[in-house]
């Protein structure tokens, strides 16, 4: 409240109100710039610690994993005077990996022995190192000989008929790309995140001239010819029984009767068969709820998202069933202690710490099932036995809390968006097959977001929705635990001479012959 002297009341009662209303007001600018300052300073990761019973437990940033000291992998130990210092085991190369044998041996007078003796071989030491040698650039140079009838040359006959071998279909014909090559700049762009005129450089330092536009038209062709195939993956995710969608900003340059810093979209789309998930990524230049209404269409069964208003019809749809996410609960209450600067007292927790300490015992029973690799019916059973309870006593506290905190301060803001969304975010105990939270999808988007803050923006729709499709099959494989330019590889020799929505499916990740993917393909 801005009052000069002059208008300041007499009555003590009024001034009281004025007092208490600054105080007010000047506690949620200090917290508002508190926590600006730690978005721009401080720790961008979400780790926490907590001491819970006997044991401590951690909070990790999207993984949200409770890990109990006991569970943790023995490692070696070394002892020194001060303290016990934990070693830990260097992994073993890859068995698959060629590997050069190069003798270190003494030389013929020493092997001899001082007293005359030739010395004996007892065994022998060995040791690796990993070596590094440049990408092999090689050309495919296509022979394809012609035949004439010389029987029919010199005669009033027609010009002979030249005979000759077709060329293999390829995937973009008339260029010089092979599958390979497509394979390689599409990974080290999608998911090296570098960019395409960084490529160029790379190309030029190997002797090699590939211009960046070039790059781009051939990534943005081959995008459309896997266009198909991302309508398959979109098939795969309605066909599940359960969905989670997530969106982040892209800034599309050149888009038609916008500005160029206008906001766009990338969505992402997860589901499908649990044990060999779909992801799909599109781009939208909106954000409206029509986005996913779209996508799911006639769908019918879990859907789970985070809070934002566009998702809110979802409540509303026969036959779904929204899920919230808890990790975005969370996450609202480090916000209020990352502002408070400051941790509460062993003797006395902070409001935000305990609700915190909540969340961190919900998460401890789904680490505990992953543990055990409980199956969807004992993970059910286990989450009404031990969270059911957990989140009646959460409530009753975000109840009681809600009472006690002024609504416009950060925990007030925390503990209001937890009971707004508290239908939804005890949906996930209704079946074992749901999350809490919805990382798997911001898990999932996080390679596009890592993307863009290399190559910032799109320059055209077309581009937008080309990194879509590329991303999706990415992945997906990724997901379905396939190395990307070995799947993209097999993907793109294949592509061509596929004709049937069946031969189609067979290349997507989830039902591409394994055997046939990678180096002893």
């Amino acid at each position: 409240m801005n009052i000069n002297a002059e208008q300041l009341p007499d009555n003590v009662v009024d001034l009281k109100k004025i007092v208490l209303s600054n105080n007010n007001e000047i506690r949620l600018l200090k917290e508002e710039n508190d926590l600006l300052r730690h978005k721009l300073f401080g720790k961008k990761s979400e780790k926490l610690s907590r001491d819970i019973g006997s044991g401590q437990l951690f909070l990790f940033n999207e993984a949200e994993q409770a890990v109990d000291e006991n569970t943790i992998a023995e490692q070696d130990q070394v002892h020194v005077p001060a303290h016990t210092k934990r070693r830990g085991k260097r992994k073993p190369l890859p068995e698959n990996l060629p590997r050069i044998e190069v003798l270190h041996d003494l030389g013929e007078e020493e092997k001899q022995c001082s007293c005359g003796t030739e010395k004996s071989r007892l065994g022998e030491e060995t040791s690796e190192q990993l070596d590094y040698i440049p990408p092999k650039i090689q050309v495919i140079k296509h022979i394809r000989p012609k035949y004439v009838c010389r029987n029919c040359e010199g005669t009033d006959a027609d010009e002979p008929a030249i005979s000759i071998a077709p060329m293999p279909d390829q995937l973009l014909p008339k260029s010089i790309a092979t599958p390979g090559l497509i394979a390689q700049i599409i990974t080290a762009k999608y998911v090296d995140g570098l960019p395409l005129y960084r490529q160029a450089a790379v190309f030029d330092r190997l002797g090699i001239e590939l211009k960046r536009q070039t790059m781009a038209a051939w990534v943005i062709k081959v995008a459309e010819k896997c266009s198909f195939l991302v309508e398959l993956m979109c098939r795969e995710i309605r066909s599940g029984p359960y969905v989670q969608i997530d969106e982040t900003l892209l800034q599309v340059l050149d888009e038609p009767g916008r500005k160029a810093t206008t906001k766009s979209y990338m969505w992402v789309f997860r589901g499908g068969d649990s044990e060999k998930p779909t992801i799909v990524y599109q781009y939208h230049p909106t954000r409206s709820s029509g986005v996913p209404r779209m996508f799911l269409g006639s769908y019918q069964g879990y859907v789970q998202t985070d809070g934002y208003v566009g998702y809110d019809f979802l409540d509303d749809l026969p036959g779904v069933e929204h899920l919230g996410c808890w990790a975005h609960v969370r996450r609202k209450f480090m916000e209020v202690e990352r502002a408070s600067g400051k941790k509460g007292s062993k003797k006395k927790k902070s409001r935000a710490e305990t609700a915190i300490d909540y969340i961190t015992k919900l998460y401890a029973i789904e680490q505990s099932a992953r543990a055990r690799d409980l199956d969807a019916g004992a993970l059910y059973s286990l989450r009404q036995k031990k969270a059911v309870p957990l989140l009646k006593s959460f409530r009753e506290w975000l109840d009681e809390t809600e009472l006690l905190t002024p609504p416009k301060g950060l925990l007030g803001s925390a503990v209001s968006y937890a009971l707004k969304q508290w239908g939804r975010l005890t949906v996930y105990l209704q079946d074992g097959r749901l999350q809490p939270d919805n990382n798997l999808t911001e898990n999932a988007i996080r390679p596009f977001v890592i993307g863009r803050k290399n190559f910032l923006f799109s320059a055209t729709p077309a581009g937008a929705h080309s990194s879509a499709a590329l991303y999706s099959l990415i992945e997906t494989a990724k997901a379905n635990g396939l190395e990307p330019y070995w799947y993209l590889r097999f993907l793109f020799e294949r592509l061509p001479t596929a004709k049937s929505e069946a031969d189609l499916r067979a290349l997507l990740p989830h039902y591409a012959d394994r055997t046939q993917i990678g180096p002893s393909a």
